[in-house]
Protein backbone atom coordinates (compact mmCIF):
# COMPACT_ATOMS: atom_id res chain seq x y z
CA UNK A 1 0.00 0.00 0.00
CA UNK A 2 1.66 3.40 -1.03
CA UNK A 3 2.25 6.14 1.98
CA UNK A 4 0.34 9.53 1.27
CA UNK A 5 2.04 12.28 0.04
CA UNK A 6 2.49 14.69 3.18
CA UNK A 7 3.96 17.69 2.29
CA UNK A 8 5.72 18.50 5.41
CA UNK A 9 7.30 21.80 4.83
CA UNK A 10 3.11 22.55 4.53
CA UNK A 11 2.49 21.17 7.74
CA UNK A 12 5.74 22.99 9.40
CA UNK A 13 4.28 26.20 10.47
CA UNK A 14 6.78 28.46 8.37
CA UNK A 15 6.33 31.55 6.98
CA UNK A 16 8.14 32.97 4.44
CA UNK A 17 8.79 36.70 4.09
CA UNK A 18 10.09 37.54 0.64
CA UNK A 19 12.21 40.87 0.43
CA UNK A 20 11.51 41.59 -3.19
CA UNK A 21 7.45 42.32 -2.21
CA UNK A 22 9.34 45.10 -0.41
CA UNK A 23 11.13 46.24 -3.43
CA UNK A 24 10.66 49.85 -4.34
CA UNK A 25 8.07 51.20 -7.14
CA UNK A 26 9.25 54.59 -7.66
CA UNK A 27 11.14 56.08 -10.24
CA UNK A 28 14.59 57.08 -9.35
CA UNK A 29 16.35 60.00 -10.86
CA UNK A 30 19.43 62.33 -10.22
CA UNK A 31 20.07 65.39 -9.80
CA UNK A 32 23.79 66.46 -10.27
CA UNK A 33 24.92 69.55 -8.50
CA UNK A 34 27.99 69.46 -11.09
CA UNK A 35 25.49 71.41 -13.62
CA UNK A 36 25.28 74.16 -11.23
CA UNK A 37 28.52 74.83 -10.62
CA UNK A 38 30.75 77.37 -12.32
CA UNK A 39 33.25 75.61 -14.15
CA UNK A 40 31.52 72.25 -12.95
CA UNK A 41 33.93 73.24 -9.82
CA UNK A 42 33.06 76.10 -8.11
CA UNK A 43 29.27 77.38 -6.39
CA UNK A 44 28.60 80.57 -6.88
CA UNK A 45 25.72 81.65 -4.23
CA UNK A 46 23.88 83.95 -6.61
CA UNK A 47 24.45 82.09 -9.53
CA UNK A 48 23.33 78.64 -8.27
CA UNK A 49 20.43 80.08 -6.61
CA UNK A 50 19.45 81.76 -10.26
CA UNK A 51 19.89 78.56 -11.91
CA UNK A 52 17.67 76.91 -9.00
CA UNK A 53 14.83 78.90 -9.73
CA UNK A 54 15.20 78.72 -13.68
CA UNK A 55 15.04 74.82 -13.52
CA UNK A 56 11.81 72.82 -13.86
CA UNK A 57 11.41 70.82 -11.33
CA UNK A 58 7.89 69.12 -12.59
CA UNK A 59 10.75 66.45 -14.81
CA UNK A 60 10.64 65.11 -10.55
CA UNK A 61 7.52 64.88 -10.14
CA UNK A 62 6.49 61.97 -8.33
CA UNK A 63 9.93 60.87 -8.46
CA UNK A 64 12.26 59.62 -5.53
CA UNK A 65 15.21 61.52 -6.47
CA UNK A 66 19.07 61.57 -5.01
CA UNK A 67 21.80 64.56 -5.28
CA UNK A 68 24.89 63.92 -6.00
CA UNK A 69 28.17 66.20 -7.18
CA UNK A 70 29.88 63.62 -9.77
CA UNK A 71 32.86 66.02 -9.75
CA UNK A 72 35.60 66.76 -7.23
CA UNK A 73 34.01 70.12 -5.95
CA UNK A 74 33.60 71.34 -2.15
CA UNK A 75 29.96 71.65 -1.63
CA UNK A 76 28.25 73.66 0.71
CA UNK A 77 25.71 72.12 3.54
CA UNK A 78 23.34 74.52 2.51
CA UNK A 79 22.93 73.97 -1.18
CA UNK A 80 21.39 70.27 -0.76
CA UNK A 81 18.76 72.15 1.10
CA UNK A 82 18.10 74.53 -0.97
CA UNK A 83 17.98 71.83 -3.96
CA UNK A 84 16.00 69.62 -1.37
CA UNK A 85 13.51 73.00 -0.58
CA UNK A 86 13.20 73.09 -4.47
CA UNK A 87 12.40 69.89 -4.99
CA UNK A 88 9.75 68.65 -2.14
CA UNK A 89 6.92 70.05 -3.81
CA UNK A 90 7.53 67.27 -6.07
CA UNK A 91 9.46 64.47 -5.36
CA UNK A 92 8.34 61.77 -3.60
CA UNK A 93 11.80 61.08 -1.69
CA UNK A 94 14.72 62.53 -1.39
CA UNK A 95 18.28 61.89 -0.05
CA UNK A 96 21.82 62.43 -1.21
CA UNK A 97 23.04 60.00 -2.54
CA UNK A 98 23.75 57.87 -6.04
CA UNK A 99 20.50 55.40 -7.47
CA UNK A 100 21.91 52.40 -5.32
CA UNK A 101 21.76 54.32 -2.38
CA UNK A 102 18.51 55.72 -3.51
CA UNK A 103 16.99 52.01 -3.98
CA UNK A 104 18.49 51.16 -0.64
CA UNK A 105 17.11 53.83 0.79
CA UNK A 106 13.61 53.36 -0.20
CA UNK A 107 13.39 49.52 0.28
CA UNK A 108 14.42 50.47 4.12
CA UNK A 109 12.14 52.55 4.07
CA UNK A 110 9.22 49.68 2.96
CA UNK A 111 10.84 47.44 5.26
CA UNK A 112 10.50 49.49 8.46
CA UNK A 113 6.33 49.83 7.80
CA UNK A 114 6.27 45.88 8.44
CA UNK A 115 4.27 45.42 11.34
CA UNK A 116 6.25 43.06 13.20
CA UNK A 117 3.46 42.47 15.44
CA UNK A 118 2.22 40.26 12.65
CA UNK A 119 4.92 37.84 12.70
CA UNK A 120 4.46 37.15 16.96
CA UNK A 121 5.39 34.01 18.03
CA UNK A 122 6.11 33.13 14.14
CA UNK A 123 8.80 30.93 12.54
CA UNK A 124 10.00 32.88 9.71
CA UNK A 125 11.83 31.77 7.04
CA UNK A 126 13.17 35.00 4.78
CA UNK A 127 13.85 34.00 1.03
CA UNK A 128 16.83 34.55 -0.46
CA UNK A 129 16.91 33.70 -3.98
CA UNK A 130 15.32 35.51 -6.88
CA UNK A 131 15.08 37.68 -9.55
CA UNK A 132 16.21 40.78 -8.24
CA UNK A 133 19.07 41.74 -5.82
CA UNK A 134 18.42 42.65 -2.57
CA UNK A 135 20.86 44.62 -0.45
CA UNK A 136 22.78 43.13 2.54
CA UNK A 137 21.30 46.13 4.42
CA UNK A 138 17.61 44.89 4.17
CA UNK A 139 18.53 41.13 4.87
CA UNK A 140 20.01 43.50 8.22
CA UNK A 141 16.85 45.33 8.39
CA UNK A 142 14.41 42.33 8.26
CA UNK A 143 16.47 40.89 11.38
CA UNK A 144 16.33 43.57 13.45
CA UNK A 145 12.57 44.09 13.04
CA UNK A 146 11.38 40.98 13.43
CA UNK A 147 13.96 39.12 15.86
CA UNK A 148 12.10 40.79 18.88
CA UNK A 149 8.90 39.72 17.54
CA UNK A 150 9.55 36.04 16.43
CA UNK A 151 9.78 32.51 17.37
CA UNK A 152 12.35 32.28 14.78
CA UNK A 153 14.10 33.21 12.07
CA UNK A 154 15.43 30.82 8.66
CA UNK A 155 17.21 32.55 5.59
CA UNK A 156 16.43 30.32 2.10
CA UNK A 157 13.88 28.34 1.40
CA UNK A 158 11.60 26.29 3.22
CA UNK A 159 12.45 23.37 2.09
CA UNK A 160 16.54 24.17 2.96
CA UNK A 161 17.41 26.77 5.54
CA UNK A 162 20.23 28.68 7.43
CA UNK A 163 18.97 28.93 11.43
CA UNK A 164 19.36 32.99 11.89
CA UNK A 165 17.92 32.94 15.40
CA UNK A 166 15.85 30.97 17.96
CA UNK A 167 14.03 32.43 20.83
CA UNK A 168 15.16 30.79 23.94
Amino acid sequence: MEQPFINKVAESGLITLDPAEFYPTESIRIFDLKDYLFMNLILKEKDFRAALQNTDWSVYQDTAVGIVCSTDAIIPLWAYMLVASALEPFASFIIKGNEQQVLESLFLRNISAINAADYAGQRVVVKGCGEKTIPESVYIAITEKLRPQVKSIFFGEPCSTVPVYKKK
